[in-house]
């Protein structure tokens, strides 16, 4: 299949193209490289993915000299008319956005950031697949919309009306908005909640990228919540496995769902929503011991109460991954966060 996939210099959509690409599709990627977090990170995905260029000219087309069947592009989601015009040229069958503001905490204090890429850019999308026949427009949800939710494991048959930071209710509106598109146009569309992803390639911005930079300089590591944190970790080929099945299968109209008593991930319109999580929260104290065994080197802790728009805990629900697609994330945390170490380690020499 042709699909364009966002955010293809981002972490998951890096992973995702190269999955994709390796399995014979035609790939698009469209990112606009800004600079949220260590661009030498970004540049280093896109350059296993073939692209060797260190300036990339806004909107112009480049061919992947690693793989015939990828080009890209670089342009913001925001951008209306650069949206229209790759859709225009290259007709993809489906769509995976995957492109965002990321991060929670960068939401108290940039939360313009959020309304053009999350809300501007998704609408910018789903108006592209409107009126490009797209067959199946999946896209990046967040397990930050469970907000004040406290019952678990996280269902995606629970509401979702009490998020507790800007990020998480741009996500939520993306499944309102991908919801509304679904019911008046037909679009088949599918958020995926990703829960905690991690793994070799990460965000600099996550705690696993950060505590190991920290512990190999010799720096103590913010621990939040004093320790007491519960994280439902999913590493990355997981969650990509996830992400490839959901994409292969378009969701189809619920002919069981009722108004009367409305499940939130199913409907009458051709749309569903996905947890991609691996189901077994981990202890914030355990993860730190599984990077200090990585690392064979013990972490200075500098425990501090929580942050505003932090949850204490998050625990993902697979059990409609499982019955509609077959699939449930299983990888153990001691081999997903060795195998981050062992990236580190070889692209920052040290």
């Amino acid at each position: 299949m042709k699909i364009l996939v966002t955010g293809t210099a981002g972490f998951i959509g890096f992973h995702l193209a190269k999955r994709l690409l390796e399995r014979g599709d035609e790939v698009v990627g469209i990112d606009n490289i800004n600079d949220y977090y260590d661009v030498r990170v970004k540049y280093g995905r896109l350059e296993e993915l073939g692209f060797k260029k260190s300036e990339y000219e806004y909107g112009k087309k480049y061919e992947s000299s690693k793989y015939p069947n990828h080009t890209f592009y670089r342009i913001d989601l925001e951008d209306k008319e650069a949206i229209e015009k790759v859709f225009q040229e290259e007709k993809p069958q489906r769509v995976c956005n995957l492109a965002a503001q990321a991060g929670v905490r960068y939401s108290l204090t940039n939360p313009h950031a959020y309304v053009q890429s999350n809300i501007v850019g998704f609408l910018n999308i789903l108006e592209a697949c409107r009126h490009h026949e797209v067959e199946h427009l999946a896209y990046a949800s967040s397990s930050s919309v469970y907000g004040l939710n406290e019952r678990m494991p996280f269902s995606v048959e629970d509401n979702v009306d009490h998020p507790i930071s800007l990020y998480a209710a741009s996500k939520k509106s993306n499944e309102l908005m991908a919801h509304t598109y679904s019911h008046l146009y037909g679009i088949p569309t599918t958020g995926l909640r990703f829960f905690t992803v991690y793994g070799p390639w990460g965000r600099p911005d996550m705690a696993l990228f950060l505590f190991t930079k920290a512990i190999l300089e010799d720096r103590p590591i913010d621990v939040f919540n004093y320790g007491k944190m519960k994280r439902d970790f999913t590493y990355i080929d997981d969650i990509v496995e996830g992400v490839v099945r959901i994409i292969d299968n378009p969701p189809k109209p619920d002919n069981c769902w009722s108004g009367r008593r409305p499940n939130p991930a199913s409907s009458k319109a051709p749309y569903k929503v996905y947890n991609i999580g691996n189901g077994a929260p981990v202890e914030l104290m355990d993860f730190i011991e599984a990077i200090e065994k990585a690392l064979g080197k013990e972490a200075k802790k500098n425990l501090l109460p929580i942050q505003p728009g932090d949850v204490p805990a998050t625990w993902a629900d697979t059990s409609a991954l499982e019955r509609d697609l077959g699939y449930k994330p299983g990888t153990p945390i001691e081999y997903g966060v060795e195998q981050f170490v062992k990236w580190y380690r070889q692209f920052y020499n040290v």
